[in-house]
């Protein structure tokens, strides 16, 4: 090894005296910041030679110099060792940390984030938005089937991929919760407890409700009482993708179809989107409450009710607020009063 790497600072001796250099130079142009003004990802395709690699580099505005990049690579005994993939350089990388991190294999990592409640679709959707990774997804997964979380990915993964990832994920996931589930819940499969879950997790944001409108939609399911959940009216109406721009209007709720909860008794007859652990845990393990009701408080969250009454009492402040906030909101933009639509 020492002597092959003699030969190589014999060579860089002789290179350097070819371009008017002294060896020293060279080393410190090997070893000097480089010109890349911010953090770049590259990828090194299997088999490139290492002056193609060089050349490649030169391309992209990570090193000054292919052929001191190759010469220093050589004269570190490293010619051979430079892996295929991903890389990110940081900015202002010398030569040589080039040549240590593509000789160290540690590859760039992607990362994709598929938020709680998207739609199948959507998901799709958004992995065909997801840079570096390839191929198309033939078929859009079935509701429900996939679990909403981080995945790591190397850039040339294929989409199918990360869906049956995602798709192992989730039931990995539902395995485990669903063998810890409270007893003599009114749902009897797996595959209802997502369903369930799959609207909750569309009708809160807020973590903290979500046992408490499994609860009230528990109650309802116990007493006979359709759901009337408005994210199933959503669904229906957009043709299962989840994507509707429009407001609901009483007459949408009133749609003869197997998703519209305001039309059926019971669950519908698939998730309507694809349900975090937290959403799936909390169906199964649901607040003890006596709550049939709830709508929207004006703070993110909702104002619950056991009766009829009280319900129709947070109705009513929740109107007011939204008639408050609409009057502000008019007077903002000095535009003439005009009369709040309201559709609770």
């Amino acid at each position: 090894m020492r002597k092959k790497v003699g030969l190589y600072l014999l060579f860089a001796f002789l290179f350097a005296c070819l371009i008017g250099t002294s060896v020293f130079s060279t080393y410190e142009s090997f070893i000097s910041e480089g010109p890349l003004p911010t953090r770049k990802e590259i990828m090194i395709d299997k088999g490139m030679p290492l002056k193609q690699i060089a050349n490649y580099l030169k391309q992209q505005g990570v090193i000054e110099s292919p052929a001191i990049f190759v010469l220093g690579v050589r004269a570190n005994g490293k010619g051979t060792d430079v892996k295929a993939g991903e890389y990110s350089i940081p900015a202002h990388a010398s030569a040589k940390m080039v040549m240590d991190i593509l000789t160290g294999g540690q590859t760039f990592i992607r990362k994709v984030l598929i938020p709680e409640g998207l739609t199948s679709y959507q998901i799709v959707q958004l992995l065909d938005k997801t840079e570096g990774l390839t191929g198309k997804v033939e078929r859009i997964p079935e509701e429900g089937s996939l679990l909403p979380q981080t995945y790591y990915f190397s850039s040339g993964d294929t989409k199918e991929q990360i869906i049956t990832r995602m798709q192992n994920e989730m039931q990995r996931t539902l395995d485990e919760l669903w063998a810890k589930k409270e007893k003599n819940l009114l749902i009897k499969t797996p595959q209802e407890a997502v369903i369930l879950a799959s609207i909750v997790e569309k009708e809160t944001s807020k973590p903290q409700e979500r046992a408490h409108i499994a609860s009230v939609f528990f109650n309802r399911l116990a007493k006979k009482m359709r759901l009337q959940a408005d994210p199933t009216v959503i669904y229906a109406l957009s043709h299962k993708t989840g994507i509707y721009k429009k407001q609901l209007w009483s007459n949408d709720l009133k749609i003869a179809h197997p998703y519209n909860t305001y039309y059926i008794y019971g669950l519908p007859p698939t998730a309507i989107s694809n349900p975090g652990k937290e959403a799936i845990e909390a169906v199964l393990h649901p607040m003890d409450t006596k709550d049939l009701y709830f709508v929207a408080n004006g703070t993110g969250g909702h104002s619950f009710a056991a009766s009829y009454e009280q319900h129709q009492q947070n109705v009513n402040a929740w109107r007011r607020l939204k008639k408050q906030a609409k009057r502000r909101e008019q007077q903002k933009q000095n535009l003439p009063e005009k009369p709040v639509q309201d559709n609770e």
